[in-house]
Protein backbone atom coordinates (compact mmCIF):
# COMPACT_ATOMS: atom_id res chain seq x y z
CA UNK A 1 0.00 0.00 0.00
CA UNK A 2 1.29 3.45 -0.95
CA UNK A 3 2.01 6.01 1.72
CA UNK A 4 -0.46 8.95 1.62
CA UNK A 5 2.08 11.38 0.11
CA UNK A 6 3.04 8.96 -2.67
CA UNK A 7 -0.64 8.19 -3.30
CA UNK A 8 -1.41 11.93 -3.58
CA UNK A 9 1.53 12.45 -5.96
CA UNK A 10 0.48 9.51 -8.15
CA UNK A 11 -3.04 10.94 -8.48
CA UNK A 12 -2.12 14.61 -8.85
CA UNK A 13 -3.85 15.43 -5.56
CA UNK A 14 -3.15 17.67 -2.61
CA UNK A 15 -2.50 15.90 0.69
CA UNK A 16 -4.37 16.82 3.86
CA UNK A 17 -2.20 17.07 6.96
CA UNK A 18 -2.96 16.82 10.65
CA UNK A 19 -4.86 19.62 12.36
CA UNK A 20 -1.76 21.16 13.89
CA UNK A 21 0.34 20.87 10.71
CA UNK A 22 -1.56 23.44 8.60
CA UNK A 23 0.70 26.06 7.02
CA UNK A 24 0.26 28.66 4.29
CA UNK A 25 1.63 26.29 1.63
CA UNK A 26 -0.22 23.30 3.15
CA UNK A 27 -3.74 24.61 4.02
CA UNK A 28 -5.62 21.30 3.63
CA UNK A 29 -6.16 19.40 6.84
CA UNK A 30 -8.24 16.65 8.37
CA UNK A 31 -9.95 19.50 10.22
CA UNK A 32 -13.30 20.23 8.53
CA UNK A 33 -13.14 23.84 9.69
CA UNK A 34 -9.67 24.26 8.13
CA UNK A 35 -10.95 22.69 4.89
CA UNK A 36 -13.71 25.30 4.73
CA UNK A 37 -11.06 28.04 4.85
CA UNK A 38 -8.58 26.34 2.49
CA UNK A 39 -8.56 27.13 -1.22
CA UNK A 40 -10.48 24.77 -3.47
CA UNK A 41 -8.57 21.80 -4.80
CA UNK A 42 -10.13 19.37 -7.23
CA UNK A 43 -8.37 16.33 -5.78
CA UNK A 44 -7.54 15.85 -2.09
CA UNK A 45 -6.20 12.86 -0.19
CA UNK A 46 -7.64 12.62 3.34
CA UNK A 47 -5.49 10.01 5.10
CA UNK A 48 -7.99 8.95 7.75
CA UNK A 49 -6.50 5.88 9.46
CA UNK A 50 -9.86 4.21 10.07
CA UNK A 51 -12.20 5.47 7.37
CA UNK A 52 -9.69 5.25 4.53
CA UNK A 53 -8.57 1.77 5.55
CA UNK A 54 -12.14 0.49 5.82
CA UNK A 55 -13.15 2.03 2.48
CA UNK A 56 -10.09 0.66 0.69
CA UNK A 57 -10.79 -2.84 2.01
CA UNK A 58 -14.31 -3.13 0.57
CA UNK A 59 -14.79 -4.76 -2.82
CA UNK A 60 -17.74 -5.66 -4.98
CA UNK A 61 -20.24 -3.13 -3.62
CA UNK A 62 -20.48 0.67 -3.56
CA UNK A 63 -18.80 2.44 -0.66
CA UNK A 64 -20.57 5.63 0.40
CA UNK A 65 -19.30 8.08 3.04
CA UNK A 66 -22.12 9.06 5.38
CA UNK A 67 -22.22 11.01 8.62
CA UNK A 68 -24.44 13.31 10.64
CA UNK A 69 -23.96 16.03 8.00
CA UNK A 70 -25.33 14.03 5.04
CA UNK A 71 -27.30 11.11 6.49
CA UNK A 72 -30.62 11.82 4.75
CA UNK A 73 -28.97 12.55 1.40
CA UNK A 74 -26.93 9.34 1.58
CA UNK A 75 -30.03 7.32 2.52
CA UNK A 76 -31.98 8.85 -0.38
CA UNK A 77 -29.18 7.98 -2.82
CA UNK A 78 -28.95 4.40 -1.52
CA UNK A 79 -32.71 3.90 -1.81
CA UNK A 80 -32.74 5.42 -5.32
CA UNK A 81 -30.13 2.82 -6.28
CA UNK A 82 -32.32 0.02 -4.87
CA UNK A 83 -30.24 -0.63 -1.74
CA UNK A 84 -31.82 -1.34 1.63
CA UNK A 85 -33.69 -4.57 0.84
CA UNK A 86 -32.98 -8.22 1.70
CA UNK A 87 -31.61 -8.67 -1.85
CA UNK A 88 -29.43 -5.54 -1.65
CA UNK A 89 -28.64 -4.98 2.04
CA UNK A 90 -26.66 -2.01 3.32
CA UNK A 91 -23.80 -2.44 5.79
CA UNK A 92 -23.25 0.65 7.91
CA UNK A 93 -19.86 0.89 9.62
CA UNK A 94 -19.05 3.34 12.41
CA UNK A 95 -15.31 3.70 11.78
CA UNK A 96 -14.18 4.76 15.26
CA UNK A 97 -11.12 6.72 16.40
CA UNK A 98 -7.56 6.20 17.52
CA UNK A 99 -6.66 7.17 21.06
CA UNK A 100 -4.12 9.98 21.06
CA UNK A 101 -0.63 8.74 21.83
CA UNK A 102 -1.24 4.99 22.09
CA UNK A 103 -2.90 4.63 18.69
CA UNK A 104 -5.36 2.11 20.10
CA UNK A 105 -8.79 2.05 18.52
CA UNK A 106 -11.78 3.38 20.43
CA UNK A 107 -15.46 3.59 19.55
CA UNK A 108 -16.52 7.07 18.50
CA UNK A 109 -19.95 8.22 19.62
CA UNK A 110 -20.18 10.70 16.73
CA UNK A 111 -19.61 7.83 14.28
CA UNK A 112 -22.23 5.68 16.03
CA UNK A 113 -24.76 8.53 15.90
CA UNK A 114 -23.89 9.15 12.25
CA UNK A 115 -24.45 5.46 11.49
CA UNK A 116 -27.73 5.68 13.40
CA UNK A 117 -28.78 8.76 11.44
CA UNK A 118 -28.18 6.93 8.15
CA UNK A 119 -30.01 3.83 9.42
CA UNK A 120 -32.96 5.91 10.66
CA UNK A 121 -33.18 7.75 7.32
CA UNK A 122 -33.06 4.46 5.41
CA UNK A 123 -35.90 3.09 7.53
CA UNK A 124 -37.89 6.31 7.02
CA UNK A 125 -37.44 5.84 3.26
CA UNK A 126 -38.74 2.28 3.27
CA UNK A 127 -35.65 0.13 3.74
CA UNK A 128 -36.79 -3.34 4.80
CA UNK A 129 -35.60 -6.10 7.10
CA UNK A 130 -33.09 -4.08 9.16
CA UNK A 131 -30.64 -5.99 11.32
CA UNK A 132 -30.80 -5.65 15.10
CA UNK A 133 -27.65 -3.53 14.86
CA UNK A 134 -29.27 -1.15 12.36
CA UNK A 135 -32.45 -0.89 14.44
CA UNK A 136 -30.40 -0.20 17.58
CA UNK A 137 -28.21 2.41 15.88
CA UNK A 138 -31.32 4.13 14.46
CA UNK A 139 -32.99 4.05 17.88
CA UNK A 140 -29.87 5.50 19.52
CA UNK A 141 -29.87 8.40 17.07
CA UNK A 142 -33.59 9.15 17.33
CA UNK A 143 -33.50 8.89 21.14
CA UNK A 144 -30.67 11.42 21.39
CA UNK A 145 -32.62 14.60 22.07
CA UNK A 146 -29.66 16.97 21.69
CA UNK A 147 -27.17 15.53 19.21
CA UNK A 148 -25.02 18.68 19.27
CA UNK A 149 -24.59 18.67 23.06
CA UNK A 150 -24.03 14.90 23.11
CA UNK A 151 -21.26 15.05 20.50
CA UNK A 152 -19.65 18.07 22.15
CA UNK A 153 -19.58 16.20 25.47
CA UNK A 154 -18.30 12.83 24.16
CA UNK A 155 -14.61 11.85 24.30
CA UNK A 156 -13.84 13.07 20.77
CA UNK A 157 -15.78 16.31 21.23
CA UNK A 158 -14.08 17.14 24.53
CA UNK A 159 -10.68 16.28 23.05
CA UNK A 160 -11.21 18.58 20.05
CA UNK A 161 -12.63 21.43 22.13
CA UNK A 162 -9.84 21.29 24.72
CA UNK A 163 -7.28 21.16 21.88
CA UNK A 164 -8.60 24.38 20.36
CA UNK A 165 -10.70 22.79 17.61
CA UNK A 166 -14.23 23.52 18.79
CA UNK A 167 -15.09 24.70 15.28
CA UNK A 168 -14.57 21.12 14.04
CA UNK A 169 -17.23 19.92 16.47
CA UNK A 170 -19.58 22.65 15.26
CA UNK A 171 -19.11 21.55 11.64
CA UNK A 172 -19.56 17.86 12.49
CA UNK A 173 -22.94 18.40 14.16
CA UNK A 174 -24.58 20.36 11.35
CA UNK A 175 -27.31 17.78 10.80
CA UNK A 176 -28.19 17.12 7.15
CA UNK A 177 -26.38 20.28 6.05
CA UNK A 178 -24.40 18.59 3.28
CA UNK A 179 -26.12 17.67 0.00
CA UNK A 180 -23.18 15.59 -1.22
CA UNK A 181 -23.14 11.80 -1.58
CA UNK A 182 -19.47 10.75 -1.73
CA UNK A 183 -19.18 7.38 -3.51
CA UNK A 184 -15.89 5.53 -3.89
CA UNK A 185 -15.15 5.22 -7.62
CA UNK A 186 -11.81 3.98 -8.96
CA UNK A 187 -10.03 4.57 -5.66
CA UNK A 188 -11.42 8.06 -4.99
CA UNK A 189 -14.62 9.47 -3.52
CA UNK A 190 -16.63 11.51 -6.01
CA UNK A 191 -19.91 13.36 -5.47
CA UNK A 192 -22.93 11.59 -6.94
CA UNK A 193 -26.28 13.19 -7.71
CA UNK A 194 -29.41 12.16 -5.86
CA UNK A 195 -32.29 11.46 -8.28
Amino acid sequence: MLRPGAFADRHGAALAVGRREVEADQPWSLSPAALRRAPFTERLVLPSPNGSTIAAGVTGVPVVAGCLRNARTVAAWLRAQGWGTPALPVAIVAAGEHWPGSGGVRPALEDWLGAGAVAAALLDLGATDPSPEARTAAASFTATTDVAATVADCASGRELISGGFSEDVTVAIELDAEPTVPVLLDGAFAAQPVH
